[in-house]
């Protein structure tokens, strides 16, 4: 181990779980500090402190989200001017302003984990899809209940065979699940910001958002949360959409008006729903709690040994990258210009 004089450092916000080995070998070249805070009043008074003066780079978990808050203003004015890198461990990045950080002098540079994720989100997707469809949840719960199916027994489900699954966000995590419910006999359509090429979409049938809403058996969320997706599914949009469809969300829970989703399953107008994600976690609106044909699942789309232990590889290489070349290895999409 050489001395620390004159090494960049490195700030860890949040634990590292898996990547023991790899965390430790960046103090070759960076002296790595955590930070001690439980809530964001404690985080601010450590900026003050000093205790963070001469940071390059920051890696922030998820979870971290509980002792920092969000990255936002506040927090980059607190934080030393050294700072140039956030290393954000995740596929989803709205807990990062990349605005505010784009404005600092010089701008910070922010990084996420893109496809790390892929597989495992696309895996809990066709599992709420498959999950949904069938109406699985009402006979779990009755037979938990010591009444077998339940009286009356739940109404028929659905095959995923020849339905129309609508993409809404082709990236890493719309394609992985494109494949994946192609296997079960699916016909995927999709709609993005812009038509991928025929390569990347894998010959996925690309369509207007008015129109996925209106052709769509199943739709799936799967675009990121910005200012532009807060609430891009709400009654209006609900009400363009076949009557019966199934609705699926594993993205971010504000990117859907829950308010309007239990108004719609409410009514009928979508005969179920599956979701990973809310719009206030983890508190779960009571309209969802008290319907038994919603799946829900707490947050679990990337609950995996292989691929949190991933995730946080790809953080680490991103700092090391940073550090060594002043490059990101997965700078986010807003940043690509700068």
């Amino acid at each position: 181990m050489g001395s620390n004089v004159n090494k960049p450092k490195v700030l860890l916000i949040g634990n590292i779980d898996h990547a023991h080995e790899a965390w430790g070998s960046l103090s070759d070249i960076a002296e790595l500090i955590k930070s001690t805070a439980t809530n964001r009043f404690e985080f601010l008074q450590e900026c003050q402190s000093g205790k963070f003066e001469g940071v390059v780079a920051i890696y922030r978990t998820l979870p971290s989200v509980t002792i920092s808050g969000n990255i936002d203003e506040e927090i980059l004015k607190a934080l030393p001017k050294s700072l140039r890198f956030i290393a954000h461990c995740g596929a989803g990045y709205d807990q990062v302003d990349v605005h505010a950080c784009s404005l600092q002098t010089p701008p910070v540079r922010v990084s996420n984990v893109p496809t790390a994720v892929d597989d495992a989100t696309a895996d809990v997707n066709m599992f709420l899809i498959i999950g949904a469809l069938r109406n699985f949840n009402t006979g779990m719960l009755a037979l938990r209940e010591g009444k077998w199916r339940g009286q009356p027994a739940p109404v028929l489900g659905h095959d995923p065979e020849g339905k129309v699954l609508g993409v809404l966000g082709m990236g890493g995590i719309g394609r992985n699940l494109k494949k994946k419910a192609e296997v079960f006999g699916m016909r995927v359509i999709y709609h993005n910001r812009r038509k991928l090429s025929d390569e990347l979409s894998g010959g996925a049938e690309y369509v207007s958002f008015d129109d996925l809403l209106a052709k769509s058996d199943v739709i799936s969320l799967n675009l990121p949360l910005n200012k532009n997706t807060r609430h891009i599914i709400s009654k209006a949009e609900f009400a363009k959409m076949k009557d019966g469809v199934v609705i699926v969300n594993t993205a971010r829970g504000a990117v859907m008006d829950e308010d309007a989703l239990v108004q719609a399953l409410d009514s009928g107008k979508v005969y179920s729903a599956g979701l990973d994600v809310f719009e206030e976690e983890p508190k779960i609106h009571p309209g969802l709690v008290r319907n038994p044909n919603v799946m829900l699942v707490p947050h679990m789309g990337t609950w995996t040994v292989e691929t949190q232990s991933a995730m946080e590889v790809w953080a680490i290489e991103n700092i090391r990258l940073a550090l060594e070349t002043g490059k990101l290895k997965s700078p986010v999409p807003e940043q690509a210009d700068l």
